[in-house]
């Protein structure tokens, strides 16, 4: 092409020249008239018209140059597997470098061809979401009578798929992979764009109660979960269910930022909740308050209920009729300065759980058991690599009050880079047994390695 610019403009420039050479001079001693001038013009326009001719000829030699006709791939297909007479015999096969020499233009068109594609293919990746993996892999020696741990095991396999679907909705699908199936973690779509600056989300997605039942396993600061999420808030899982959220900014005095969410279940929740009927809907509410103390030090409080139909109990009559009740208070401190927040950072954090879950008895009598449940947790960066923490646990049981564990446990963690990590934790529990004042200690030494692959979106802090 700048060949064919710098032709054009050498043309333009000798197509003025022979112009001013080929006018009639004017009659001496008199004006050129009209007629001389018309002459002139006359002369000029079919100068420039035989250039423009030639120039675009030159133009068409170029792109014929550049960019070769392409033949139908099934001529081109056809011609590669044509045979000579007499060249090769029924069992012969022709190589990729004969059948290259054999249709000299087949380069050229699959050249072409990549050109003409290979834009829409790229454009095309813009409408892929952002899909990462993450692999949490968890080994565990020691001795626990109670609840005892695999060796060794894959825990889970994490796909995550996230992207904006259009200007005023966004998507989120996580699921995971484990040793004993595949499970949707979440899956839900985000409307971002409602009046009254409201958020809605819609699909399955873990229940905004309290902190720790928001968040994934690998976002975790410690190997595993506290005793009262396993006692009270139905375990790994949680309470993970299908329904609406809708969420609003809610007005606070100054400097603190406030927010609503209120949200409906199917009411299906693990070990927590069960819906008997289609009308045993399971709701959740919070509200979370966020002040920032300093530039460098923030402090994050919330409470939290959840109510739902008790689990586990279809063989009693009118199982509907049975609720579960949970209270939950979260406090986090952060202080995370910031020219040096890869290098130092601290978090504090504790949550407080009330249970009041319905029941029958041993004796088939009606009952509610109270129990309370907390863990207190902290987590020091030493350095862009280490961090260091640890954590305490009391809880009771939601079918048996007065049986509660306690433990607590030391965690030490190390990043390699930002997509892996190598963690350990010991972790001891007095852990109650079938009778009251019966406990069994667990001495258990956990390790774990953590690698994502992708771009995985953050979660919420």
């Amino acid at each position: 092409m700048k060949k064919a610019v710098m032709l054009s403009v050498l043309l333009s420039l000798c197509s003025g020249t022979r112009a001013q050479e080929n006018a009639p001079a004017p009659v001496s001693g008199s004006p050129p008239g009209q007629e001389t001038r018309m002459r002139t013009l006359e002369q000029q326009v079919r100068t420039l018209a035989e250039e423009v001719a030639l120039l675009r000829g030159e133009l068409k030699a170029l792109r014929d140059a550049k960019y070769p006709v392409v033949a139908p791939q099934s001529s081109i297909l056809l011609a590669s597997a044509h045979v000579e007479p007499g060249t090769f015999s029924s069992s012969s096969t022709i190589s990729a470098p004969e059948a290259t020499a054999q249709v000299p233009q087949t380069q050229e068109a699959v050249s072409a061809q990549s050109q003409t594609f290979g834009g829409a293919t790229s454009n095309a990746k813009l409408l892929n979401p952002d899909i990462s993996l993450i692999g949490d892999f968890i080994g565990t020696a020691g001795h626990n009578a109670v609840s005892p741990s695999p060796s060794l095991q894959l825990h889970e396999t994490e796909v995550g798929m996230q992207a904006i679907i259009d200007p005023y909705s966004r998507a989120d699908a996580f699921i995971s992979f484990g040793e004993t199936g595949v499970n949707v973690e979440e899956g839900y779509i985000t409307f971002t764009s409602l009046p009254a600056g409201l958020l809605l989300k819609v699909g399955k997605m873990r229940a905004d109660f309290g902190k720790v039942n928001t968040i994934h396993n690998h976002a975790l600061p410690w190997i595993d979960r506290p005793r009262v999420t396993n006692n009270l808030v139905g375990g790994e899982d949680g309470i993970d269910d299908a329904g609406m959220s809708l969420s609003h900014f809610i007005p606070a005095p100054k400097g603190w930022f406030m927010e609503g969410t209120a949200q409906v279940y199917r009411g299906d929740s693990d070990d927590v909740f069960t819906a008997y009927r289609r009308q045993d809907l399971g709701v959740v509410g919070h509200i979370r308050a966020y002040h920032d103390l300093t530039e460098s030090t923030n402090l994050d409080l919330g409470v939290s209920y959840a109510r739902g139909n008790s689990a586990g109990l279809v063989t009693v009559p009118n199982p509907s009729a049975f609720f579960t009740n949970i209270y939950a208070g979260d406090a986090t401190l952060r202080w995370k300065p910031l020219r040096r927040a890869v290098y130092k950072n601290l978090l504090l954090r504790s949550e407080l759980f009330w249970s009041a879950r319905d029941q029958l008895s041993p004796l088939n009598i009606f009952q509610t058991q109270h129990a309370f449940g907390m863990y207190a947790s902290g987590e020091y960066r030493l350095n862009r690599r280490w961090t260091v923490g640890g954590r305490f646990d009391r809880s009771g049981h939601a079918t048996a009050a007065n049986l509660t564990d306690t433990g607590f446990s030391g965690i030490l963690t190390y990043w390699p880079s930002e997509f892996s990590q190598i963690r350990g934790q010991y972790r001891f529990g007095h852990l109650a047994v079938a009778n009251p004042g019966d406990f069994s200690n667990a001495n258990e030494f956990l390790f774990q390695f953590l690698f994502v692959m992708g771009a995985h979106g953050a979660h919420p802090f």
